[in-house]
């Protein structure tokens, strides 16, 4: 192939399979453009860490072998991607971004890429993170061994943690596709932060085995990519059953799109105030546009509100203490103060103090969040809210005390959604929606467990009437 086209490096998994049928480019070229791209743009952003360009371009040999014979191997084969560095795969050191597991090599593959392999994707390397997935709290973006992740859009500002390796290669082009982990928002955060389509699945919907535990009832993995149609195909290939991980719902995920409901089946709910008082001041017209986007359908949109519940102190305490218990030999080690961020070490530490009978009572406290959600979807199909307030902030920036100098709206709406639906283990679709101050912004759609093709619908239906997903970072 000769120098490669810039539009390549932006091309959805549908266009790539396209191409690559067509004998427009071989698997193998697009593993070694891609790799080199990788290569040579990862760094600027603090996106890569660790190449696996040989193993890449063995991988990709292989693929076209298969191409010439025309064993098909689905809608991934052949496609580049990047995974997190919290997913176990041979060949190098798998550092869950933080300095004192730098040298931790292991010698198996985490069940998302032993699929991501079935189906014949080819990947590229490991991508950079917030050290362990952000634990209990960090402060400040340069919580990673491999510095703060950078936004495309402006290296300023971050590209949203603890999936910003993730994010940001996608957001670049650096791969088609990449799979992060969501505990708390590190799905849906870095999508929003860097313009690109995150889908947060169903939890259990993902086996976790061989990907470092944050959380073990709140830990999930996904894919980001450039849209929802390619979100869908990649789920389809990481779901199912897997007796290796205990949280494990023994269900897959087909994507079906011709199947999709009518619109006007639909019921969308949604909070006026989520628009307007509770967004950043420059980014509520591309919010307000982005909902007239989904009144110009056929959909209805009704008002909606979260129960009320303490959310933030339910999953502080649920996730500090389960957080504490997995890295219980980190802090006794001593090795836990080699961390960055001096919050995440106080934290960890802290976590271990936590009462059984407090993380008993966030449970049963959630467990009530979960029913009351249920009630809540009686009434709507799916939730609608920003995915965070404004545009990303910039990197030196204090992440917990963003918003402490404003006063807060009165109305709640739906603002804690992130949380809550991460609580009840409910599905997520991150959609780009415009831009503020000229850095992306996002919504998202959250829906009842498993119905991750509902979400889908409305994000292509999003997607068809908008191009936000396809607009590209200046200067990549």
């Amino acid at each position: 192939m000769a120098e490669p086209d810039p539009d390549l490096f932006f091309s959805t998994i549908v266009e790539l399979q396209a191409r690559l049928r067509a004998k427009e480019v071989s698997a193998l070229e697009l593993a070694r453009a891609f790799s080199a791209r990788l290569e040579r743009l990862g760094p600027r952003f603090h996106a890569l860490a660790l190449p696996l360009t040989e193993r890449a371009i063995r991988r990709a040999k292989e693929v076209d072998d298969d191409l010439k014979r025309e064993r098909r191997r689905g809608p991934l084969q052949g496609i580049p991607y990047g995974a997190k560095d919290l997913l176990a795969c041979p060949g190098g050191p798998t550092a869950w971004g933080a300095a004192p597991y730098a040298g931790q090599v292991f010698d198996y593959r985490a069940a998302v890429i032993e699929k991501l392999d079935k189906a014949a994707a080819v990947l590229l390397g490991k991508l950079a993170m917030v050290e362990l997935a952000g634990g209990p709290a960090y402060r400040y973006a340069a919580a990673s061994a491999t510095g703060p992740g950078l936004n495309p859009w402006d290296p300023s500002r971050w590209a949203g943690g603890s999936s910003s390796g993730s994010g940001a290669a996608v957001a670049a082009g650096l791969v088609p596709f990449a799979i992060g982990s969501e505990t708390n928002g590190s799905i849906v955060t870095p999508a929003a932060f860097c313009g690109v389509t995150g889908l947060r699945p169903t939890y259990g919907l993902v086996s976790r085995y061989g990907a470092m535990a944050l959380s073990w009832s709140l830990d999930k993995l996904g894919p980001l990519a450039h849209t929802a149609e390619d979100c869908g195909l990649v789920l389809q290939a990481i779901s199912g059953g897997d007796r290796r991980d205990p949280a494990s719902a023994g269900r897959s995920f087909y994507y079906t799109p011709q199947f999709a409901r009518p619109l006007k089946e639909i019921k969308i709910g949604y909070a006026p105030v989520d628009f307007a008082e509770w967004a950043d001041p420059e980014a509520r017209p591309a919010f307000q546009e982005a909902l007239a986007v989904f009144r110009s359908g056929r959909a209805a949109l009704v008002e909606a509100r979260l129960p009320d519940f303490p959310y933030g102190p339910v999953v502080s305490t649920i996730l500090s203490a389960e957080a504490a218990a997995v890295f219980e030999p980190l802090v006794e080690s001593g090795k836990v103060d080699q961390l960055a961020d001096q919050k995440q070490i106080a934290a960890l530490k802290a976590g271990l103090e936590i009462k059984a009978k407090d993380y008993l009572k966030a449970q049963r406290i959630r467990s009530l969040i979960q029913e009351a959600l249920s009630r809540l979807f009686l009434d709507v199909d799916v939730l609608l809210a920003p995915n965070q307030r404004g545009p990303a902030p910039k990197i030196t920036e204090a992440l917990d005390r963003r918003y402490l100098d404003r006063p807060s709206p009165k109305d709640p709406g739906l603002r804690l959604l992130t949380t809550a639906g991460n609580l009840a283990g409910l599905p997520a679709l991150a959609l780009p929606c415009g831009f503020g101050g000229g850095m992306p912004l996002g919504i998202q759609l959250v829906g009842r467990p498993y119905t991750e093709n509902l979400l889908l619908t409305l994000g292509r239906e999003f997607q068809s009437r908008t191009d936000w997903h396809k607009r590209r970072p200046p200067g990549v």
